[in-house]
């Protein structure tokens, strides 16, 4: 697994119509989740994988003072439900 540099993942990616989250660029390839209250839920990063590229849903734990990663997805979308439903 490799972080993405490529030029198509320097903007966040597309979420279906009606997502109720926004992304802030965070880093490369990386994009923090905001809810409709500007508060952030989690961090989504994408990476290269055999067969395309695929998306990281991260949340910060406060108590171990890191990121826990919650899962690997094909698609931004899903790893942005993941966020908002782990809640």
């Amino acid at each position: 697994m490799t972080a993405l540099s490529d030029v198509a993942l320097q903007t966040a990616p597309t979420l279906r119509a009606g997502t109720l989250v926004r992304l802030a660029r965070a880093a490369a390839a990386l994009w923090r989740v905001l809810d409709a209250r500007d508060r952030v839920i989690g961090h989504v990063e994408a990476f290269s994988a055999p067969g395309g590229t695929r998306y990281r849903a991260r949340r910060f734990h406060a108590a171990s003072r890191a990121f826990r990663d919650l899962g690997e997805f094909w698609s931004a979308d899903d790893a942005i439900d993941c966020l908002r439903f782990e809640r």
